[in-house]
């Protein structure tokens, strides 16, 4: 079973700015805005393909920190690099360089940035180099 989308509820006043954040963070794995909705266009759905499968809702009430920890695959080291540079150029907090996590597996290859809302956002690749 895969997970098919997540959603991450921001404060109102937050949600361009996290909107923004994401977009910019998530275009080096092929992500854009597939669909928004909602007053104000407070329901963004984030995807690669023309598929949503990372929707930011603005949502009254909501923490202004959320404590998450959100890992993306991808099959290139590269992205995984580009990622990195896009994210903190974005705003994002650097959370760990990226590089080879032996602690997890040999071939783990991974990067770490902390968003506006104090979430740590990851993406990393399985794949050995070839």
């Amino acid at each position: 079973m895969t997970i098919d989308h997540i959603t991450i509820p921001v404060p109102p006043a937050e949600h361009k700015k996290i909107v923004s954040f994401y977009l910019a963070a998530l275009k080096p794995l092929g992500y854009a805005i597939v669909t928004a909705y909602g007053p104000n266009e407070g329901v963004v759905g984030l995807g690669p393909d023309g598929k949503a499968d990372f929707w930011i809702t603005a949502t009254p009430g909501a923490a202004s920190m959320l404590n998450l920890h959100i890992a993306f695959r991808t099959s290139d080291r590269t992205v995984v690099d580009a990622f990195h540079r896009a994210a903190l150029e974005a705003g994002g907090k650097d959370h760990g360089a990226p590089g080879v996590r032996l602690q997890y597996h040999e071939h783990y290859y991974g990067a770490f940035v902390i968003d506006p809302l104090g979430n740590n956002l990851e993406v990393v690749c399985h794949e050995p180099v070839s």
